[in-house]
């Protein structure tokens, strides 16, 4: 029954994933009095990617037809080893959340080798830019694992999430708050959202993500897009498996739980969008810091 709840929750995760993007935009234009592009307009995007051709500068090498299969292949790999709350992944093994971090880690080194490699100035200004943040972004993702790994004495992510919000280590609940808040700041980060960056601009001097895939079009900017949204669904999963305090103990109804969770997730992000603006390029690393500082002290609140 585990088994079959983990393979429901990756079929909804790859079909689901998308509609994440519709619920952000749909909230903005709530909050700004508008009435929207459809919920399911990111779906009617990749179709319309899928049916068009790519086309490529004299410029760029294999490197650059490469980058989007391999960043999509990457998060579609850390996407089997996510938990959805209290039931395991499909792929599972000790230590399999480095792992993770690293499958992820090779998304951004194949996108940001993709920009680099068309020789645009403008694309290799986001990409230092996307490394200079993820420097940050990445050491309080694995600390914070780290920290939830020490509390709850598992070393594989299905295990960690399944032992959390339980009776035997009530205690654990302030850490895991206070590192739910720190993956929120990861999430905004890696997902290339308010108030780190803007995915719906186009003024290059501003862009961060997004000026990395300027070159792209067609099939190989649909891989891109939709592993965008693989990658805000993981992290989605990642912080909801935290944030909610329920296991039930029948498998369906947690992925049930956990996929309503991330959906009101989308809904979160889109609420934080629209009531912040943008923050400076220089006070980003600020934000990741104080992140990490919150995922020390929960280390040490742990440890104690």
């Amino acid at each position: 029954m585990t088994i079959l709840s983990s393979i429901i929750h990756l079929f909804l995760t790859l079909i689901l994933s998308p509609l994440l993007i519709g619920i952000i935009n749909r909230t903005k234009a709530l909050f700004a009095g508008r009435k929207g592009q459809p919920l399911l307009q990111p779906y009617y995007d990749l179709i319309k990617l899928m049916k068009k051709g790519s086309v490529y500068s004299t410029t760029s090498t294999w490197v650059f037809r490469l980058g989007p299969v391999m960043g999509l292949s990457a998060v579609m790999i850390s996407i089997l080893i996510v938990p959805s709350g209290g039931v395991g992944g499909l792929l599972s093994f000790s230590g399999d959340f480095v792992f993770m971090a690293y499958a992820l880690g090779l998304t951004r080194f194949v996108t940001v080798l993709a920009a680099m490699d068309t020789g645009s100035p403008f694309e290799g200004m986001g990409a230092s830019r996307e490394v200079q943040f993820a420097i940050i972004a990445e050491v309080v993702l694995l600390l914070g694992l780290a920290v939830l790994a020490i509390g709850t004495h598992e070393i594989n992510l299905s295990g960690i999430y399944a032992g959390l919000w339980t009776k035997s280590i009530s205690p654990l609940g302030p850490v895991s708050v206070i590192v739910a808040f720190a993956f929120l700041t990861v999430l905004l980060t890696e997902n290339a959202r308010i108030p780190v960056d803007d995915p719906n601009t186009h003024l290059e001097l501003t862009m961060i993500h997004e000026v990395m895939v300027l070159d792209h079009g067609g099939v190989d900017l649909a891989f891109i897009q939709y592993g965008a949204s693989l990658k805000l669904w993981l992290f989605s999963a990642l912080l909801v498996g935290i944030a909610i305090p329920l296991r039930t103990g029948l498998p369906l109804v947690d992925v049930i739980v956990n996929i309503i969770g991330i959906l009101a997730i989308a809904v979160l992000v889109g609420i934080i969008e629209s009531c912040m603006a943008r923050l400076r390029l220089l006070h980003v690393p600020q934000m990741l810091v104080v992140a990490l500082s919150v995922t020390v002290a929960a280390l040490l609140w742990i440890l104690r």
